[in-house]
Formats: structure tokens, sequence, C-alpha cells
């Protein structure tokens, strides 16, 4: 079937993937079929395969670009002392996934949905974002700044403690994102000070 009139590959295949990120983060992976997609995009079923070769790939290259963009901004973090750095993360992490909830949504819930060979890219990505944020709080450790039993574990519960911002919060709420960042930087100062 010819390309439907008015349709340009520059403009329908950034919406295909706009649909496919909407529906799956609130469908989930598995119930969004590609017809569905394409009916979002207003396209048909057959055009989506210009774009993509097939749903697992498309998930794929969302995750995939999901992750390179959280790991080109923690490459541009600034330098400082270990609490600068620290700090800078916490609001990065905040600020990233309140203005990209889909995505990381996704990253998260449908991992399980990679096949194993993508499973494993996506992993090793999240592995490296994850090693950013170890290295500031080794690098505290041995200057004395932090006081922390395990740094891999102090790890994984700061990103945890920093993803669940993005279940419980509305903009426009009782708190600004600016306030929700100093709060959660200083439960993290706190934690990792021993405090």
């Amino acid at each position: 079937m010819a390309r439907k009139a008015g349709s340009h590959a520059e403009i329908t295949g950034p919406k295909v993937r706009e649909a496919a990120l909407r529906l799956f983060a609130q469908y989930g992976f598995a119930a969004v079929s590609m017809r569905q997609i394409a009916r979002e995009v207003g396209v048909q079923a057959g055009a989506l395969y210009t774009y993509t070769t097939d749903k697992q790939a498309l998930l794929f290259d969302l995750m995939h670009d999901h992750m390179g963009d959280v790991l080109a901004g923690i490459a541009a973090m600034p330098d400082g002392s270990p609490g600068e750095r620290l700090e800078w993360i916490v609001r990065y992490h905040i600020g990233y996934n309140l203005t990209h909830k889909d995505g990381v949504f996704i990253n998260y819930m449908e991992l399980r949905n990679l096949e194993p060979e993508n499973r494993k890219v996506i992993s090793a990505l999240r592995r490296r974002y994850e090693d950013a944020v170890e290295a500031v709080l080794v690098d505290g450790q041995e200057k004395g700044v932090f006081q922390i039993p395990d740094t891999r574990l102090a790890t994984m519960a700061v990103i945890a403690m920093l993803n669940g911002v993005n279940t419980w919060y509305r903009e426009g709420g009782r708190l600004s994102q600016d306030r929700v960042e100093r709060i959660y930087w200083n439960m993290v100062r706190r934690a990792v000070k021993g405090a």
C-alpha cells in the first residue's frame, strides 16, 4: 500500500515512537498491538514496518534511546566535591524522571518483556548509570566525606528512593519540583553521612 497522502517519514517516524511509548506505558507492552499503534498515529498497520522491524525492536529502541539520554546526562555531571556531585545526581535524576515519566516507567516495568539479548544490552546500560552513582559514593567514602557500610547497597537504595518520586509527584501539587529535590537531597545527604 502506498504511503498515506500527507505523511512524511520525518514526521511519522517520531509519531510512531511517541504513540508506542505512551501506549506501552499506559497498557503494557504485551497488551499493545502494532494495529493500536498504527491507529494512534493514523497510518495502516503495515506502514509501521517502515519505521521498525517489529514490536520487540520498537520496545528495545525506546529503552535504548532512553538509557542513552540518561547516560549522556550523567556524563555531563560537573566537577566538584563528592557532596556537590551527589546533590547534582539527586536533582538530575528527579528532574529527568519527572519529565520522562513514560520512558522511566517502561525501562523499569518492561525489561522483563525484552528478548534475552536485548535485555542484556539494556541491563548493561542501567549498570553504567548505577556505576556512575556508585563512583561518587566511593569517592566520598575514600575522602572521609561519606560513611557508608556498603557503597553498592547505598547506590541501589538512593536510586530506588529517587525513582519513587515518579509514583506520587504531581505538577501543581503541594510541593514544587525544586522543593522536592531539596528535601530528597537532604535525606540522601543524611543517609550517606551516617547521621
